[in-house]
């Protein structure tokens, strides 16, 4: 499914993004404060209401990322609140330090948009439309935790082919391995503009 260019970030608006993810960061780790992106020259690509995931890393290994699949509210205070829960929140991980800051790479993954008004997920028919490298994966299933996502650069960072991310979505999600094709369970794609 091609993208539309109106939905894709400049890379004046992805600068702008990382601006506030670093300084959202910053600022609640040294104190405890939040930003205000309304200080900020926001264009209307950046008060459209979509969802996105902050991931931060440290000495190249994962240091906390969360996000959200669709937003009320838009990707420039997404990108400020997730910046801080991926550093605060994320409970596989300690909260980043103020000495830690500037170890910390942070990378974007602005969802776009999908088959349906509001939503990046487009439902998964046959595993021959996963295209690894650009699609993200999410599987909802009747499991204990019920559902799972993997974005985009994750197959290619860990060198997976289909079955292992196949494999890697189901483990997320923690459902048993083949869950992704059970009749119950629900697969979708969805694609996103990754920058860092």
């Amino acid at each position: 499914m091609p993208v539309p260019d109106n939905t894709l970030l400049s890379e004046e608006e992805q600068h702008l993004l990382l601006r506030i993810a670093q300084e959202s960061l910053a600022e609640y780790a040294q104190k405890n404060h939040r930003i205000n992106i309304e200080d900020y020259p926001l264009t209307p690509r950046l008060r459209r209401k979509c969802g996105a995931f902050v991931t931060l890393h440290k000495n190249k290994k994962l240091r906390g990322c969360i996000g959200y699949t669709n937003s009320a509210v838009p990707i420039a205070q997404v990108i400020s609140e997730n910046a801080i829960n991926a550093g605060f929140n994320d409970s596989r991980f300690s909260p980043v330090q103020p000495e830690e800051l500037a170890d910390i790479q942070i990378e974007i993954s602005a969802l776009l948009p999908g088959e349906k008004e509001g939503s990046p997920f487009i439902k998964v028919n046959d595993i021959t439309e996963i295209n690894i490298g650009q699609d993200g994966l999410y599987l909802e299933h009747s499991g204990v935790h019920g559902a799972g996502l993997l974005l985009p650069q994750v197959p290619v960072e860990q060198g997976w082919d289909i079955d292992a991310y196949l494999k890697g979505i189901c483990m997320k999600a923690g459902a048993p391995m083949g869950a992704w094709n059970e009749p119950a369970s629900k697969l979708y794609r969805f694609r996103a503009q990754v920058f860092g």
